[in-house]
């Protein structure tokens, strides 16, 4: 019998921070992040480079302080936020790009205004061109648990045609168990 591997993805330094009044110097992120490779995690998701220069800092500080673990930044579907992740990332020894996008109905018309083949080049534009800096995509559809399953699977199948090497399906509003 072929044997498996489970990978523990952390989010704590980059979703922790979501939480009203939470925020950590880029000291106390290392710090927390040491904590999280003395655990054994897998894949530390670091931070959102584009909200600052200090997150920037933070995931660099990580990238220098920590080495076992892979670590992961977060970006929107721009270039720009990709281009955030590569500065954010450049001494990690092992790195990962995570590209969000928001695929339900919902999103697509109120905070978007995109339709479906919009969002399809969206993604397929952004992760081919994380491709040309990152070996490790992973691509999460925002919202995945409202987005009708056809163009849920339509899109997945799309990040990963265009690159992407690992697929997170986000409940982003915790739509599929609201308890």
């Amino acid at each position: 019998m072929k044997r498996r591997k489970v990978y523990i993805f952390d989010t704590t330094l980059r979703d922790g921070e979501q939480c009203p009044g939470a925020s950590l110097t880029p000291d106390e992120k290392l710090e927390i992040a040491k904590q999280l490779e003395r655990l054994n995690v897998d894949i530390i998701e670091a931070g959102f480079p584009a909200a600052s220069a200090g997150e920037i800092e933070a995931i660099q500080k990580i990238s220098k302080g920590v080495k076992r673990p892979r670590i992961c930044a977060l970006a929107r579907m721009v270039p720009k936020d990709i281009d955030a992740v590569r500065e954010a990332l450049k001494f990690a020894k092992k790195k990962r790009l995570h590209v969000f996008l928001a695929t339900s109905k919902i999103h697509r018309e109120y905070k978007l205004r995109k339709d479906k083949s919009e969002i399809l080049k969206l993604a397929v534009q952004n992760i081919k061109y994380g491709r040309k800096f990152f070996d490790d995509i992973e691509f999460s559809p925002e919202d995945a648990a409202r987005t009708e399953r056809a163009f849920l699977t339509e899109a997945v199948q799309a990040g990963i045609d265009a690159g992407a090497t690992t697929v997170n399906f986000p409940d982003t509003v915790g739509y599929s168990m609201p308890n």
